[in-house]
């Protein structure tokens, strides 16, 4: 494992360090952590259902007034 040298500021230091012992954790496992997690590459987007994928664009042309006073009549 390799070592690496930060320049921190004195209060982010002392705030990561009561962070990690509450945690159970170093402030080295913390800085490792967070920089797997920045350099992970990004998970692909989940597929929309079919379902989805079918309503799409259906609404494009709804009347958005049309349907308030729908909503309106409806739960009078």
């Amino acid at each position: 494992m390799a070592k690496l040298t930060l320049s921190v500021d004195d209060k982010v230091i002392t705030s990561a360090e009561r962070y990690a012992k509450r945690y159970g954790l170093s402030v080295s496992e913390i800085v490792e952590a967070y920089l797997a997690a920045l350099v992970k590459e990004p998970s692909p987007a989940p597929r929309d259902a079919p379902v989805l994928r079918a309503l799409r664009g259906s609404l494009k042309k709804a009347d958005i007034e049309e349907y308030r006073r729908h909503l309106a009549t409806k739960y009078r």
